[in-house]
């Protein structure tokens, strides 16, 4: 990682490589931490940050889900946010806000525990990501591991807890020689894959996996499914089985670092053609158009910096 700019950490900006904590801070030890990733796109008008006030309120709901009562407003984290992409002088970058319980005390009560908050940003090229590189698409596998539900800990905040047990899955895909899993709940339901949200397309229809099954409501999924809308078509959001993914003319992938990722096949099972859909490119188009400022539709989801 280049860095790059500085890092805002409880009200201040520091040099990128003096933000640090202490060895026993707790989130480090019990994973106490709540976090969102957001990107910086290059627009005609500037760089602007997609959908800011959706995932800065996605992570004040995060915090709550877990008694972090986050010592600054969201209209505070927002700004924060503007101002650290500010000092990275980059362009275009991938923006991590952190709320997490800090150093003072060890054992697993929290809540005599600070809740700080640090921001960076870096430079991670859109559309490229740990899942795969380029256009072709995906290959994945359902794992062999579980996805948890909200009878374990809260599934909808997006917290370091949740990506241990995604992590597991994404390191079982890649040794195994794929390059992302698909997570399935203890019903046999397709959930998510390891960071992504899951979208099926089958005979037209485009079908995603119920929030009520415990996903993590993810902004792409949120934005890809208002675009559909917003060009006359609709998403059904069901219960989406293993094999109903063998069967699928198109299955795509969404979330913020992999934007849209076509799968061209899982469990070594071709999917379609084995090449990105139409729908999918077509999709791809459409959320590269308004997350870089092209489509004035959707200006409302940038922030200019």
């Amino acid at each position: 990682m280049k860095e790059t700019g500085k890092i805002w950490m409880n009200g201040r900006l520091v040099p990128f490589g003096s933000a640090k904590v202490h060895v026993l801070t707790h989130a480090l030890h019990y994973a106490s931490a709540v976090f969102e990733g957001i990107r910086c796109y290059s627009t005609p008008r500037g760089p602007a940050i997609f959908r800011l006030d959706a995932h800065v309120e996605r992570l004040f709901k995060s915090a709550k889900m877990y008694s972090m009562k986050i010592p600054y407003t969201q209209k505070q984290i927002a700004d924060a946010i503007i101002r650290t992409v500010r000092a990275s002088k980059l362009g275009e970058c991938y923006i991590r806000p952190l709320v997490y319980r800090g150093y003072g005390f060890m054992g697993l009560t929290p809540t005599r525990n600070s809740v700080d908050v640090a921001i960076a940003c870096w430079s991670w090229p859109a559309g490229e990501s740990k899942t795969g590189t380029g256009t072709g698409g995906i290959r994945c596998c359902v794992s062999s591991w579980s996805r948890i539900d909200s009878r374990s800990q809260p599934m909808k905040a997006k917290s370091a807890s949740n990506y241990a047990n995604a992590a597991l899955a994404r390191v079982e895909a890649l040794e195994s020689g794929y390059d992302e899993a698909i997570m399935l709940d203890f019903e046999g339901n397709v959930v998510e894959g390891s960071a992504e949200n899951v979208f099926v397309v089958k005979d037209g229809a485009i079908s995603t996996p119920s929030s009520s099954l415990g996903i993590l409501e993810g902004i792409t999924r949120d934005s890809v499914i208002q675009i559909i809308e917003e060009g006359g078509g609709y998403v059904v959001e069901s219960a989406i089985k293993r094999d109903d993914l063998y069967v699928a003319d198109e299955i795509f992938m969404t979330g913020t670092a992999a934007e849209i990722k076509p799968v061209t096949s899982i469990d070594r099972i071709r999917i379609g053609n084995a090449k990105p859909g139409p729908v999918t490119r077509t999709l791809r188009r459409a959320y590269a158009d308004a997350a870089r400022g092209r489509d004035e539709r959707f200006s409302e989801w940038l922030t200019p910096v």
